[in-house]
């Protein structure tokens, strides 16, 4: 009776350390979530934003500590590149030296940074890590990052999209406008005939016609206007592209 009640006397003692556990663990799940993109594309020369987003179940304090690592491939050597806390640190020694700035807002979960004039050496595993104290259990999630250079392949197909944003509008406006004066044409025809009397319902309906033609017209006359605004705009991005591209290979 003895060897029982003691038994049970020990069963009841670790029942408060078994929930203990249990609460804890349930809070290290729920506590801090981290996501970012798992792979990233860029070239060279042109800024590459590195995402990373944290949802905390506590509210943002100055304790907040934001980390960003850098591992390059067939590597397990990591470096530090930026490091925030009420004010953001990035690297002043090694590759990323001055080429690391803060573009997150913690305040909105936000915990981003973005490379300045990225190089092919850039190309790595790119980690971070968010600290909101008492919330600091948590993934690390990581970021492949591939940086290419401008060829002529990427510069062809890029020229092909503007293209393609530039002619087929313009192209269904031809479309619309030989439809439509195809139409009138028809109608001119039958109104020439010789001994044809119009009626009033005649009239009127000629009447309509022309404003359904006015407000064709008005429709066109739009479109082609934000057809000649979209290849200007479209001009200017492949001047640009072109111009990043110089400089991408020079």
């Amino acid at each position: 009776m003895l060897q029982s009640g003691a038994a049970g006397g020990r069963g009841c003692a670790l029942c408060p350390l078994l929930g203990v556990l249990f609460f804890q663990g349930v809070y290290i799940v729920l506590s801090l979530e981290i996501k970012a993109d798992a792979h990233v594309w860029g070239y060279v020369g042109e800024n590459i934003k590195l995402k990373c987003t944290f949802k905390s179940t506590s509210s943002i304090t100055d304790k907040l500590t934001i980390d960003w690592t850098y591992r390059p491939p067939s590597s397990s050597r990591t470096e530090s590149i930026f490091h925030y806390q009420s004010f953001q640190y990035p690297t002043t020694v090694g590759t990323f030296r001055d080429r690391i700035s803060w573009v997150g807002d913690v305040y909105k979960g936000d915990a981003s940074i973005s490379i300045i004039n990225p190089t092919i050496k850039d190309n790595g595993t790119f980690s971070c890590a968010v600290k909101n104290p008492p919330d600091v259990y948590h993934n690390i999630p990581g970021t492949e990052l591939t940086v290419t250079e401008w060829g002529f392949g990427t510069m062809l197909s890029s020229v092909a999209l503007l293209s393609i944003l530039v002619f087929i509008p313009s192209a269904v406006v031809g479309v619309l406008l030989l439809v439509r004066m195809g139409r009138k044409s028809v109608g001119l025809k039958k109104r020439s005939k010789p001994g044809s009397k119009k009626s009033s319902i005649e009239v009127s309906a000629d009447t309509d016609q022309e404003k359904d033609d006015c407000m064709a017209k008005l429709c066109v006359c739009c479109a082609e206007c934000l057809v000649v605004r979209d290849h200007d705009r479209n001009r200017v991005q492949l001047r640009d592209f072109s111009n990043d591209a110089s400089k991408g290979r020079g």
